[in-house]
């Protein structure tokens, strides 16, 4: 599967017991020793909260399928045992996506040995980059298959992730779980796995010239329609509590417990009965040379923080590296300021950059966007 790196694999790097940072590479260095100008590839960071032990979990894994693959995931446990099994999901799911991706893979190749062979088998159309250098591009019923069998070896994956959870004798996960969203890069192509209320936003830049937050996953919450019906035609009950009006949880047919606030999950077993799967929402895009990173963090900063704010906070870190610490500082100020008397979450987010030599211009775009955003405001005040 390649180089993992996780939040327990990096201590040289650990800057507290709450707080590990960490870039990767392409080479196969890692940690303080990226200074000598290797190309950055992602930044990890996670901070615990003030509930408990932390219970978010990061990953970032290269060589993921290919050689220039990669894989990075962000988890959010919740309940009694949330962060052990935030911490089994992200050292085990990786490589069950990878080994149910090899198998379909095999399978297809399998099936067309005889294509190959044929005289009606043509290559590939090609384009002609920059540097003038072909490279075969391929068709749209080639992209449509890659993205179902991705899709398929995702489903199976999370499917037989939840079944080990199950197998874990000293682990109890009947009202504890994790959510998990997961970027999968391969080549030009991008694959997004998400499970649960933690999400992915990409930055890309207009054609104008102006940097954009494109939201890639919808956020799995008892209030969305389709997923409150789902649980509510299999017994479950959604409603919000008196003390918290606007957040919808679910609950047991006959008890007033869990109250899940999300509408899938790993773990959480007791709730797999009336409504709450396991089933991940997965999609995919060919990656432009307009996009310039993706942002995966846990609700802990999406609660506070706008798509559009995070984006910003990172161009606006000089020094990429430091690009997801940045993210998760400024959530946990936000959480001071906007909710005074709660107890800040666990925070965390991987920033994965699509394109090193662009990291100049989307720093560009987001200047143009803060004078864009400064001029109305002057305007108004003259």
């Amino acid at each position: 599967m390649g180089i993992c790196a996780s939040s327990e694999h990096l201590e040289q790097v650990q800057e507290s017991d709450e707080s590990i940072v960490y870039v990767k590479d392409e080479q196969g260095g890692g940690g303080r020793g990226l200074e000598s100008g290797a190309r950055k590839v992602a930044s990890l960071f996670s901070q615990r909260g003030k509930k408990g032990p932390n219970q978010d979990s990061v990953i970032l894994c290269q060589g993921f399928g290919m050689e220039d693959g990669v894989f990075c995931g962000v988890f959010d446990g919740h309940g009694r045992c949330g962060q052990f099994i935030s911490k089994l999901v992200r050292d085990y799911l990786p490589f069950m996506i990878l080994s149910h991706r090899n198998a379909l893979f095999l399978a297809g190749a399998d099936d067309g040995d005889d294509l190959a062979f044929s005289d009606d088998a043509s290559p590939p159309p090609s384009s002609t980059d920059s540097s003038g250098s072909s490279s075969p591009q391929p068709s749209a019923s080639a992209s449509a298959q890659m993205l179902e069998e991705w899709r398929e070896a995702c489903t199976n994956a999370f499917a037989a992730m939840d079944g080990e959870l199950k197998l874990q004798a000293n682990l109890d996960c009947s009202f504890s779980g994790t959510t998990a969203v997961c970027a999968i890069k391969q080549g030009k192509d991008l694959i997004i796995a998400n499970l649960g209320d933690s999400r992915a936003v990409l930055a890309t830049m207009s054609d104008s010239g102006y940097l954009q937050a494109v939201q890639l996953t919808v956020d799995h919450k008892p209030n969305v329609a389709e997923e409150a019906a789902r649980i509510k035609s299999c017994g479950g009950r959604v409603f919000g509590v008196k003390d918290e009006p606007g957040v919808m949880r679910v609950w047991l047919p006959g008890e007033n417990s869990p109250g899940l606030a999300m509408a899938r999950s790993l773990g959480d077993l007791r709730l797999k009965r009336h409504g709450v799967i396991s089933t991940p929402e997965v999609t995919a895009r060919r990656v432009s040379g307009a996009d310039l990173f993706i942002v995966l963090a846990t609700d802990g900063v999406w609660d506070v923080l706008s798509n559009e704010e995070v984006v910003s906070i990172v161009c606006a870190t000089p020094r990429k590296q430091h690009a997801s610490k940045a993210v998760v500082e400024a959530a946990v100020q936000r959480w001071r300021t906007k909710f005074p008397t709660s107890r800040v979450d666990d925070c965390s987010a991987v920033c994965l950059f699509l394109h090193d030599h662009t990291w100049g211009a989307a720093v560009s775009a987001a200047a143009r966007n803060a004078r864009r955003a400064a001029a109305p405001a002057a305007h108004a005040q003259s």
